[in-house]
């Protein structure tokens, strides 16, 4: 199964480069901008490498071997940084970006194939292939439909507006993304493959799903509503204040970035469950209600488009957590009670923090009082509540330092 799934997924990868390839100039041409030609060209090898890459992935997360992936992507992305960031000091320009993308990918595909002991053999069959496309296509429908969707603002925002418009949006997603794509993608290799193991257990996997829900909340809330809080020194510090007008995406995308483990918790527990035909009808449905707020907000500037995508996450919440009241008797409204209190207690730390910010100090000093004072609203809230998340994570927290 794997070796036949490696050799099919490698010239698939293939293919689409070469489709990438050829379609340069034609998106070069669509930004009127003929230099990004050979940038295209170039950055679409990442596809291929990215190829090599996804089995042994799929064999880390199958076998749950966590920390190959911790060390190939601790590699890939100090080693990148470097090199992104010394091209970019001796004046390459847009070509540092792709080095940095373009080597981020060769190291991490480099360290996984050193330390994953698994290799591609010489067998391949068709007929074991079919099976997993059975269940796999459906999801690489799913992902197609959202990475194109996901990068459609993106696209309308270049065309319909100014390169600054697009580079506030940008950067005002870059660091709540930062934050939600690695400790999301952590919940998601592990609840997958855990959820699998248990899916014949409905109560089993709904108890999963609730464990998921509340707890990712838990730790993910405060961070976003801190970000949210505290953007602007946070941006002044790091940026520059020529990067302030990026504050307000920064926000939405905070808030909209706060409820992803939700989303993730539903979508494994219906993909735990083999029933990848309703993760593509939920896809289709959200993406005609995304895309249609989309274009009916595109038009009123880059800020209108931002808060579709906030109302957009939220419908989709909804939609996604729609089949689990009947697959798992988990609902909506119940998923909402779970994670409502860690969110509430977010917002009034959020609130706290924000007004600590009026303090006559430097940005740094400022910073650093109100990233302790909101750590310490929020456990104190937490215990003082009595919070079930709070309980779970100081046991872990205490059984782990027992054991170390």
């Amino acid at each position: 199964d794997f070796s036949s799934v490696f050799y099919f997924n490698f010239v698939v990868c293939l293919v689409l480069y070469a489709g990438m390839f050829m379609a340069a100039p034609y998106i070069a041409k669509f930004y009127d901008d003929i230099s990004l030609t050979p940038v295209i060209r170039v950055l679409s090898l990442t596809i291929v490498i990215s190829g090599v890459k996804g089995i042994q992935q799929a064999y880390v997360s199958r076998n749950m071997l966590f920390k190959k992936f911790f060390f190939s992507t601790i590699g890939g992305t100090i080693f990148s940084a470097f090199l992104g960031i010394g091209m970019a000091y001796v004046g390459f320009g847009v070509w540092a970006l792709v080095a940095q993308q373009l080597s981020n990918t060769m190291i991490d595909t480099l360290i996984l194939w050193i330390t994953v002991k698994w290799r591609p053999k010489k067998m391949f069959s068709w007929q074991r292939l079919k099976e997993l496309l059975a269940f796999g296509w459906k999801l690489l429908v799913s992902a197609l439909l959202d990475t194109g969707y996901n990068n459609l603002r993106n696209l309308i925002i270049g065309k319909m507006y100014s390169p600054t418009d697009l580079a506030f949006y940008n950067q005002g997603d870059k660091f709540p993304k930062i934050i939600i794509t690695n400790i999301n993608t952590s919940i998601d290799s592990v609840l997958l493959p855990t959820m699998s193991n248990s899916q014949d257990d409905r109560e089993r996997i709904k108890q999963m799903t609730r464990r998921a829900i509340k707890t990712s909340t838990y730790v993910m809330a405060p961070l976003m509503m801190g970000l949210a809080f505290c953007a602007e020194p946070i941006v002044s510090l790091i940026l520059t204040d020529k990067w302030l007008p990026c504050v307000p995406f920064l926000r939405i995308f905070c808030i909209t970035y706060m409820f992803w483990p939700v989303h993730t918790a539903n979508l494994n527990a219906i993909n735990a469950m083999g029933r990848s035909d309703w993760f593509l009808k939920l896809e289709i449905i959200k993406k005609v209600v995304g895309l249609t707020i989309l274009l009916s907000t595109m038009w009123f500037g880059v800020m209108a488009m931002a808060y579709s995508l906030l109302l957009g996450s939220v419908l989709s919440q909804i939609i996604n957590s729609w089949p689990n009241k009947k697959l798992l008797n988990y609902g909506y409204l119940e998923q909402v009670r779970d994670f409502a209190p860690g969110i509430l207690l977010a917002v009034i730390m959020g609130i706290c923090v924000y007004f600590i910010g009026y303090i006559s100090l430097s940005v740094i000093f400022k910073l650093i009082i109100q990233i302790v004072s909101g750590a310490l609203i929020y456990i104190a809230g937490s215990a003082i509540l009595n919070l079930e998340e709070f309980q779970y994570l100081l046991g872990m927290i205490k059984s782990f330092m027992k054991k170390s």
